[in-house]
């Protein structure tokens, strides 16, 4: 019960780091995957879900307040329940996708909610403005976050600690094949997501940068950290080139007035 606790308050400081004053990226399916691993003991497994769940999730936003796939919760309670699973890596990371994937749907569909009932706070926060009352604005101010809370606390405790006792008859249940289709689907999904990400990129005005990256991975066995750091360092060539800015920030006009 304690560690569903921790993984239910781990779920409920995921949309905190959205929506409030901090932002350590928790939001993101690899952070809460990977965390949450570490929680249940097995943090490569919550490592792989996270970040398989991460590549699904990459291009996606609630733009406009669209309501998507709840990610991040999804990456926890597949993780907590995977680790329970018996079995090697491949079929402990099949079932936390299978678990994780609808867990996620479904908290998608009640994330309305947790939109919707702030609504309420907000006019009572109007009103405390218009009595000039700063304590209970200050209040309402925080206790409007509940609503986004419970979903994800709620939900990712009863499944945590409901699934602790049944998650063994959920895999019996499962059929072999099936576990295989989704660990293959698993191996899919990174595409989909990169292809989903290459769809909203000017791929078309920068194709040599992704000819760069190929190159330098297929043929110059470069890992993949050093292209990344390769990356970061053209990204800051092209900035300078471009905008005229120095890679500390300042432009190359305000360097001549110094």
């Amino acid at each position: 019960m304690f560690q569903a606790l921790i993984l239910a308050l781990w779920a409920t400081f995921c949309i905190y780091d959205t929506l409030g004053p901090t932002f350590i990226y928790a939001g993101r399916p690899l952070i809460a995957g990977t965390v949450a691993g570490l929680i249940v003991g097995d943090p490569t497994l919550g490592l792989a879900i996270g970040g398989t769940l991460e590549l699904t999730a990459l291009g996606v936003y609630t733009y406009g307040g669209a309501t998507i796939p709840d990610y991040p919760t999804g990456a926890i309670v597949g993780t907590a329940l995977a680790a329970d699973a018996s079995g090697g890596f491949t079929q402990q990371l099949a079932i936390g996708l299978t678990i994780g994937i609808p867990a996620a749907v479904l908290l998608a569909a009640l994330d309305p909610i947790g939109r919707f009932l702030p609504v309420f706070w907000i006019h009572a926060a109007d009103g405390a403005a218009a009595n000039a009352d700063s304590r209970r604005l200050t209040l309402l101010q925080w206790t409007a976050f509940l609503p986004w809370a419970l979903v994800r606390f709620i939900p990712t405790f009863v499944a945590v600690q409901a699934g602790r006792s049944v998650v063994n008859n959920i895999q019996d249940a499962i059929p072999h094949g099936f576990v295989q289709g989704m660990a293959l689907v698993g191996g899919m999904l990174p595409a989909v997501g990169f292809a989903m990400l290459l769809r909203i990129m000017p791929v078309d005005r920068y194709w040599y940068m992704l000819t760069i990256g190929f190159v330098m991975f297929a043929y110059l066995q470069v890992p993949l950290m050093g292209i990344a750091i390769f990356g970061v360092g053209i990204a800051a060539i092209f900035m300078a080139l471009k905008y005229g800015a120095r890679p500390g920030g300042s432009s190359t006009q305000e360097a001549a007035h110094v």
